[in-house]
């Protein structure tokens, strides 16, 4: 399989994951910059452009994984699946929720297959909480409390208010969504550094019987990396993730269950989100998967990260709804 790979800031983390599986034979990363382009090519032997057209018009290549930035999704998406071309986009799927209709229109006009990388949804230890959920193991879910802290690792990427939402929360709100369904209420407050190099967040999202609560913090020092997890609070027990990571998104994760026999570590199948949801990827377009993370499933969080995004960036919007 042929892809390309657009973007150099948050591309390298699937670029990581490519460069490890034997049925990826070529990978060719666009760029603007041709220093970046050099760090790809000599960290992963990839081959670099900086022809877009030329690249998503390639009749060799196979799918074409958007990591652009996420104003662009939409149109490159568009122009690539009536290019012929099967897509994955990285989340979140575009800045409005028109384009992300463009996007699903385009998918089902021309047959494409279309994925947006809602890598929350591969994770062993999400996989958990929802298997728990369905079948009640542990009695009713009350409240969920999400955290993501990072520091930043991206370049280019400076997580401040204007992007935060969009960015760092957007899984989350996807995860807490598939739980828990659209939120009755919404509330949110945010901080920003001075410069806008980095901010913090906090949205309470309120149902008629439970409640869940989303944060997320650029505001981190560089040695901190990227660290975060979940609380889910039962009838009958807590479940605590906790993460660690580094730009890649691979590193340790703990799930706990704490009940009234005690404390027990859950033993979790191996893999992390991003590779887990790439294997999806190459598996669907093998045909031996069906695909879970069309664009489609990815309104309801859509249609929440973005009403977040507006009352993180219109302050005096900012209140309880």
């Amino acid at each position: 399989m042929k892809i390309a790979l657009l973007g150099t800031g948050f591309g390298e983390a699937h670029a990581a994951v490519y460069a490890h599986r034997p049925d990826v034979t070529d990978v060719v990363v666009f760029g603007r910059t041709p220093a970046k382009l050099k760090k790809f090519a000599d960290e992963y032997g990839f081959a670099t452009t900086t022809d877009l057209d030329a690249l998503i018009t390639d009749p060799s290549v196979d799918l074409v994984d958007i990591c652009l930035p996420t104003h662009l999704h939409a149109e490159v998406a568009v122009r690539a699946m009536e290019a012929g071309k099967d897509v994955l986009i990285e989340l979140p799927l575009a800045t409005t929720l028109d384009d992300a209709q463009r996007v699903i229109d385009t998918q089902q006009a021309t047959g494409r297959e279309a994925f947006v990388d809602m890598f929350s949804r591969f994770s062993p230890a999400n996989t958990y909480l929802r298997e728990a959920a369905d079948d009640q193991r542990y009695g009713t879910l009350l409240s969920l409390e999400t955290e993501n802290r990072t520091a930043l690792l991206w370049p280019g990427y400076n997580l401040g208010l204007d992007s935060m939402a969009m960015d760092a929360m957007h899984g989350d709100f996807d995860f807490i969504t598939s739980l828990l369904g659209t939120p009755d209420t919404v509330h949110v407050t945010g901080t920003e550094a001075p410069d806008g190099r980095g901010s913090a967040a906090d949205v309470t999202l309120g149902y008629p019987h439970a409640s869940a609560r989303c944060s997320a913090s650029s505001l981190m020092p560089q040695p901190y990396a990227m660290r975060g997890g979940y609380r889910a609070t039962f009838t009958g027990a807590v479940l605590e993730h906790t993460t660690a990571a580094g730009f890649t998104g691979q590193g340790s994760s703990t799930l706990t269950a704490y009940t009234a026999d005690g404390e027990h570590v859950i033993d979790l199948p191996d893999g992390h989100a991003y590779a887990l949801m790439i294997d999806h990827v190459l598996a669907c377009l093998a045909g031996r998967e069906k695909n879970r993370i069309e664009p489609a499933t990815a309104l309801k969080a859509l249609r929440l990260t973005l009403d977040v995004h507006h009352r993180l960036t219109n302050p005096p919007a900012a209140q309880q709804s």
